[in-house]
């Protein structure tokens, strides 16, 4: 008899072994609660095959397979339409037992044994696998995942193990896990579990779902990278355009529905990169009373509300809506300064970790969001002409950040989360934002928080404050990071250091969110960040009836060129500093208020227009000058800047990753014979001689320790090799704390170290895997008062017989460790000394 346990965790291991593989299997059948054979097929969702034409220009840098497929005229009632996609590489460790050599040619693989095909179709896509067969009598599974494991989610999802025995139709053989058939699936696998005679497997695919949708914008500038992310961006929001609304989380987690807040920055990509307005339109219907029991996602309604009429003009829209978005200002004007509680404000540990316990860092953030909501819609109020509504919540605005100024703390008080929020209601001055900046902006490791979603309100801020060098590089670290893991799509949340401790595609860290979905469309508020910072093109009316076109280059990038969809037509616009040479198109029923021409720090001598020589009136930045020109009618032109000295662009340089943390360090040879060489200043033996009894031998300088989101196990059991930590009156006992299997928002632990003195001490924490169920650990650790990063991530792996991981640190710490792989994180104990 197999322990479920073992079971489990064998999913965790490559699948090179018999033993292994047969555990792995058979725990997957007893917890899919399928039959270990094809079954019937079960209700399956029915499209018909996409309709668009493939006529538009091939994208190289877009990971869309469909980017050059124009549909003739997509609406938001369209029902969802398929494609298919084949597999761009396989991989086995059971050579004999597939032969793949017959593929590329017949989409065919012939089966001789046993053992598991891995197959890679180049990109994560919403859909489901299958393939078909005629002579299929062996016992087979099949996996999927969004990484280069089988994945495993949350509990509460109708299969949290994305492994199944096939479902037969006919032919055709496929894994069904949910309702609605389509899960995030980027790698898949076929297990041959019991071999009985060759047979073939034929037309191996992926099913792919889409809605029918245009690219109408685009965005291409000198640096591959940026065009990169932009398109990856806009992928990513396609893949979640669901039925009748945008979806939140493409593997299906059990928290699979539309999202209030985090729809805000997938619209606006979405109104950019597609001019999709009807689906819009109707996701803020659909969403409308709906907040997710969220303070901050009711405001991010609002401001998606008012990001619509902006860029469509139906002004209609915002007049339906005064009272509901009313509802909500009013219930922010009177959560103001009286500290609301705050259910979530993101998954960065400065904002509380989520669910966790949000903190003041949140209660600030989230009253600068009042702030900006309120200025916002009172400007969208006075536009439209209803001045009594723009009084009122613009005389909120003001009234709230003249109230903040006289406190006269919050400058050096204020996080980086808040601080980004302070910036972004537009009504700090330049003063402020310095100091804003400079306090919270210029630590490349904390200034990327730990969600793309909040990471955009913070470039949002560096723009305001004319920091676009900085917010290049930051853009680099978090989009372009999680391009360099191996995403095609963008993460839920993301940590630079990722790549230094992981290979490309590697399972992830879990952590306080749960599992990590690799494709979260609330990433996606880059897009509209590049089109309208770095290309430039900003509605100054609603409708963009009129409109400025700023292009921010920085130091860095040479060239941009793109277009914003209206329904006025497209804004196009190229820029060049190194020709001089520049166009824009202005739709008819439009005008340009202003068009800057970027010129770098290059001294130009003539302007032409269109082949007219004309006045240059040139505005002066720190980084870069511009040539200014005013109220262009509707019209194609043609900007021709002529150099009398051209200067070299030198680029920002990157400012080192700086951790506090040092010495760290691994060891996996003491194992459980710590005395001597850990714990001379004190020790924590978790549940040694019973559950909850900790043996606590604590140094002067440490505080009571706290532990959260943990569960305490302890186990009476016999160790020949001294694996466990050692105790000199019961060596046979082990303990350990651990986080929770599985259980939604609980793959993580904190412990807080509240050190007193200014010491720098040694910490060590022993891991041990008992049970050898393949954990895999990543460790973070943060300044408990700032709950700043102070260090980099420590990935712990390979300790089935015990393993030390040391640093040295310096005040009071929060660690928090998270479930990579592995039914859980065990911790057996924590060592202090001094350093050597």
């Amino acid at each position: 008899m197999f322990k479920l346990s073992t079971g489990i965790a064998s999913l965790n291991l490559l699948m090179t072994k018999k033993k292994t593989r047969l555990l792995f299997l058979l725990t997957t059948i007893i917890y899919s609660n399928l039959l270990f054979c094809p079954v019937a097929s079960a209700q399956k969702i029915v499209y018909k095959p996409v309709s668009g034409t493939l006529s538009g220009t091939p994208v190289p840098l877009s990971p869309d397979p469909l980017i050059n497929m124009k549909w003739a005229s997509p609406k938001a009632t369209d029902e969802l339409e398929y494609y298919h996609l084949r597999p761009v590489s396989f991989t086995t460790a059971s050579a004999r037992s597939f032969d793949t050599k017959n593929f590329k040619i017949k989409n065919e693989v012939v089966v001789n044994g046993e053992g598991d095909l891995m197959f890679d179709f180049g990109r994560v896509s919403a859909g489901w696998l299958e393939f078909e067969s005629d002579d299929l009598t062996d016992s087979v599974l099949m996996s999927i995942s969004e990484y280069n494991e089988p994945a495993i989610v949350n509990i509460g999802t109708a299969h949290p193990f994305k492994t199944a025995s096939v479902v037969k139709d006919g032919n055709t053989y496929r894994i069904h896990l949910n309702n609605l058939w389509y899960e995030g699936v980027r790698f898949g696998w076929i297990h041959v579990v019991s071999h009985k005679k060759q047979w073939h497997l034929k037309n191996l695919r992926l099913v792919c779902q889409i809605k029918p949708t245009n690219y109408n914008g685009s965005f291409a500038c000198s640096d591959p990278e940026l065009t990169k992310i932009w398109y990856t961006g806009a992928y990513t929001v396609k893949l979640n355009l669901l039925k009748d609304y945008f979806g939140a989380i493409l593997m299906d987690r059990s928290d699979r529905h539309s999202w209030t807040g985090d729809a805000f920055p997938a619209q606006a990509a979405s109104m950019v990169a597609f001019g999709n307005f009807d689906f819009v339109k109707k996701n803020i219907h659909n969403t409308a009373n709906l907040s997710n029991d969220i303070a901050s996602y009711a405001l991010y309604w609002v401001l998606s509300l008012v990001d619509y009429v902006n860029y469509t003009g139906d002004t209609d829209l915002a007049k339906y809506y005064l009272d509901n978005a009313g509802k909500k200002l009013e219930h922010a004007y009177g959560h103001f300064g009286k500290s609301p509680r705050i259910a979530f404000y993101g998954w960065d540990e400065r904002l509380g970790g989520g669910f966790e316990n949000p903190n003041a860092e949140a209660q600030n953030a989230y009253s600068m969001l009042s702030i900006r909501a309120w200025s916002e819609f009172g400007k969208l109020m006075r536009t439209i002409g209803n001045l009594k509504e723009a009084d009122k919540y613009e005389g909120y605005a003001t009234e709230k950040i003249q109230s903040l100024r006289k406190e006269n703390a919050w400058l050096s008080t204020f996080g980086l989360h808040a601080a980004a929020d302070a910036i972004n209601t537009n009504l700090t001055t330049p003063e402020e934002n310095n100091i804003l900046f400079n306090k919270n902006f210029t630590d490349r490791v904390n200034r990327i928080s730990y969600s793309s979603f909040n990471e955009w309100f913070i470039i949002s801020a560096m723009a305001k404050s004319q920091r676009f060098d900085e917010a290049i590089s930051a853009i680099k670290d978090s989009w372009g990071g999680q391009i360099r893991y191996g995403g095609t799509t963008f993460f839920e949340v993301f940590r630079p250091q990722w790549n230094e401790i992981l290979t490309t595609n590697d399972a992830p860290p879990n952590n306080q969110a749960g599992y990590t979905s690799f494709t979260h469309p609330w990433s996606a508020g880059i897009v509209k960040w590049l089109s309208e910072e770095i290309l430039g093109i900003k509605p100054l009316e609603p409708g963009f009836k009129s409109f400025s076109i700023v292009p921010h280059l920085g130091r860095s990038l040479t060239s941009v060129n793109g277009g914003i969809p209206t329904e006025k037509g497209l804004i196009s616009a190229s820029f060049d500093t190194k020709s001089g040479i520049s166009r824009v198109k202005v739709p008819a029923g439009t005008m340009a208020k202003t068009i800057a021409l970027p010129i770098g720090k290059n001294v130009p001598s003539s302007l032409k227009i269109n082949g007219k020589t004309t006045a240059i009136s040139i505005e002066h930045g720190e980084n870069e000058d511009f040539l200014i020109l005013n109220n262009l009618e509707p019209g194609e032109y043609l900007f021709e800047v002529k150099y009398k000295k051209q200067v070299k662009q030198i680029a920002l340089k990157n400012t080192p990753w700086i951790y506090k943390v040092h010495g760290i360090g691994q060891d996996s040879t003491t194992r459980g014979n710590w005395k001597g060489t850990y714990g001379g200043d004190g020790s924590i033996l978790f549940n040694l001689y019973k559950k909850g009894q900790h043996v606590e031998k604590l140094p002067a300088y440490l505080g009571k320790i706290k532990l959260s989101r943990y569960a305490d196990v302890h186990r009476d059991v016999q160790d020949p090799n001294i694996a466990l930590l050692q105790d000199s009156a019961r060596t046979n006992d082990f303990g350990a704390i651990a986080t929770k299997n599985y259980n939604v928002c609980e793959q993580s632990m904190t412990i807080d170290l509240p050190v007193t003195d200014n010491g720098t001490h040694r910490v060590s924490l022993y891991f041990l895997d008992q049970d050898n169920v393949g954990r895999r650990s990543a460790i973070e650790i943060f300044d408990m008062n700032t709950l700043n990063l102070i260090g980099p991530m420590i990935y712990v792996k390979n300790y089935s017989k015990g393993k030390y991981v040391s640093f040295d640190v310096q005040g009071p710490i929060r660690l928090r460790i998270n479930q990579v792989r592995g039914i859980n994180v065990s911790l057996s104990g924590i060592f202090f000394d001094k350093i050597k």
